[in-house]
């Protein structure tokens, strides 16, 4: 039934002049299904507060609520078309009364960590692009159907979204930065293990892909006590996001993944100086794609010690700032940053070598990423230690990735095995740092124990390099374009 729900109202929005992609899709959607959980976590409080026989003060004013401006309802149960707005009425409500009015709680909120807060930040930063009134009352009568309330509903509701996500990723390079394979993110956070009472930070949120994921992670594993669950819910998961869309997706994806006041911050990470990190801005484990090819202006460039325009690079200063001494990370970055030779390249490679202990290295396959066709690798760290040795992994899954074989999690099964022992294998090998140029400190992947007869590399893997570079090259591009 969800799923259907779903596809009649993308259907609609795809009737509306003012809705134009998936991007678009995703982001009104959201904020329709924000309201509509918003009234049912209302009640339910309401509902408990009359059990208690206590007074229940609702968030939103009367005429803002769900069943007054989007849903009046007759004694049958019905929409009652009478009252119910439609149409231009609806339009106009919506723009010059309802998000107005949303918007200023982030005026008049407590602290960013409340829902009211979160509240003022979506409707201050999304707009409403909906232009038809009739093709939003068949949206809000669809998106009434959606039951928020029990956990079962809830799981198959964050199915569906995240599959949205990932459509939206599909659709082309700006959707792409929104969307880091699941299987992927499930193999990075066996590895670091985060564990109840500990941190979990990424300062790249995007759809808060890493944060969900850990999310289901920890609840699995922990003892289901009220003191564990309140941490889980809210002192366990945090992270910042620069970009309007992706921070509303995020805040939505976390609701419905179950935490009702996500530790979201709407902000630019990297205009926060590294130099006024302290302790008490640290955390246990960080978790994090940060977004490749972008170029950062000198003024953000002054808050790190490191000076580079790319965006990658400082972020992974951010994050080694940002972790707390014995902390665990697992980021992902172009497999550039492991042999460039520009000087920021090279002494961002040895700070992060004696600064932290770099255990292991995942060398993912052309194609991990769909829509981008940049190569990654996933750096694993723990800070504290001096690195004395690299395991590298290279993850071959036995075919050609794209939309059609996406990464799964078979493919990584292997890796998060050996792991553990890091031993050499053909697709596995141990570095010394000791043996490592402290000139380049260059870390590039290079299996030597591949078979000679597999070393040379195929036409094809060669042309699926150059398009990756192109893809790379236009990405920085595009990007300077848009500085300028």
């Amino acid at each position: 039934m969800f799923e259907q729900t779903f596809k009649n109202i993308d259907d609609l929005l795809y009737k509306d002049a003012g809705a134009d992609s998936e991007l678009d899709y995703i982001g009104q959607t959201s904020w329709v299904m924000f309201l509509k959980y918003l009234d049912e976590l209302e009640q339910d409080k309401a509902d408990e507060a009359e059990l208690k026989d206590e007074y229940y003060q609702y968030i939103l004013d009367p005429e803002y609520r769900w069943p007054i401006w989007a849903m009046p309802k007759g004694a049958d149960g019905k929409l009652d078309h009478h009252i119910a707005m439609t149409g231009p009425d609806l339009i106009q409500f919506v723009d010059q009364k309802l998000f107005p009015y949303l918007a200023g709680f982030k005026l008049t909120a407590d602290n960013p960590q409340t829902i009211e807060y979160k509240i003022g930040e979506i409707f201050s930063e999304l707009k409403n692009k909906i232009q038809s009134g009739y093709i939003l009352r068949d949206i809000l009568d669809y998106a009434d159907e959606l039951p928020f309330r029990s956990s079962t509903d809830k799981h198959e509701l964050s199915e569906l979204y995240e599959t949205k996500i990932k459509n939206m990723g599909n659709a082309g390079r700006n959707g792409g930065q929104y969307y880091t394979p699941r299987p992927l993110i499930r193999a990075m956070i066996n590895v670091v293990d985060p564990k109840i009472g500990e941190k979990v930070y990424d300062g790249a949120a995007g759809s808060c892909g890493f944060l969900c994921e850990a999310y289901e992670y920890m609840y699995d594993r922990m003892e289901k006590t009220t003191d564990n669950l309140q941490t889980l819910q809210e002192r366990t998961f945090y992270g910042k996001e620069k970009k309007n869309l992706a921070y509303v997706i995020g805040i939505m994806n976390m609701i419905l993944h179950g935490i009702e006041a996500p530790n979201i911050i709407h902000t630019n990470t990297l205009g926060e100086n590294i130099r006024d990190i302290q302790e008490k801005n640290r955390y246990h484990v960080i978790l994090a794609n940060p977004p490749f090819g972008g170029k950062e202006r000198k003024e953000v460039q002054q808050n790190f010690d490191i000076k580079t325009g790319e965006t990658a690079f400082l972020f992974l200063q951010h994050f080694i700032k940002t972790l707390k001494t014995g902390g665990r990370a697992a980021i992902v970055i172009k497999n550039t940053f492991l042999s460039n030779t520009d000087n920021a390249s090279v002494a961002l490679r040895q700070y992060l070598l004696e600064s932290c202990n770099l255990h292991t290295v995942l060398d993912m396959p052309g194609g991990t990423f769909l829509g981008a066709g940049v190569k990654t690798v996933v750096l694993f760290f723990e800070k504290g230690e001096t690195t004395k040795n690299i395991w590298y992994y290279q993850l071959d899954p036995g075919r050609n990735m794209g939309k059609t074989n996406p990464l799964n999690d078979k493919d990584l099964a292997e890796f998060i095995k050996l792991q553990e022992t890091k031993p050499e294998t053909e697709q596995s090998w141990n570095v010394k740092v000791a043996t490592i140029d402290e000139k380049t400190y260059d870390l590039i992947v290079k299996n030597p124990n591949i078979p000679k007869e597999a070393a040379l590399r195929s036409p094809k893997d060669l042309l699926a390099e150059m398009e990756s570079l192109d893809d790379e090259t236009n990405a920085i591009l595009q990007s300077i374009k848009e500085l300028i």
